[in-house]
């Protein structure tokens, strides 16, 4: 069940920040498995001055129209599964128009205990979820 933030600037229409949204969360579906309403993003658009997504020494400039994801998730899933993710999602979000380039992705592990998903209670720790197997 990851929480996927999506970060972008201002200037997309609806139906292209949809087209982002919807083309993450089927690389995920299709790459690690989940139930495909198991969706929880948050899409956020930002004057393009707002976001700053500079060199990182690999030698290439991005463009106005980057797109920063952010998934939270638990840990479990290999290094290779973490590649096929970053591949699905580039892929995904190529067909939908976005530069090789304008793809970042930061990646956040956490435990069972990290997630409440309403009512004060963490549900996986109390039993009311089961704790997703990655074997």
């Amino acid at each position: 069940m990851p929480l996927v933030r999506i970060d972008l600037a201002t200037g997309r229409t609806p139906e292209a920040v949809r087209a982002v949204a919807d083309a993450i969360h089927t690389a995920i579906v299709d790459v690690y498995g989940i139930p495909a309403r198991d969706r929880f993003q948050v899409v956020t658009e930002h004057p393009a001055q707002q976001i700053i997504a500079e060199d990182a020494g690999l030698g290439f400039e991005r463009t106005d129209g980057v797109v920063m994801i952010q998934v939270f998730t638990q840990r479990g899933r290999d290094q290779a599964a973490k590649q096929e993710l970053y591949r699905a999602i580039h892929d995904g979000l190529a067909g939908v128009g976005v530069a090789s380039e304008d793809v970042f992705i930061g990646y956040v592990e956490n435990g069972p205990e990290d997630w409440s998903f309403g009512f004060g209670r963490a549900q996986y720790v109390t039993g009311e979820l089961g704790v997703p197997s990655f074997a």
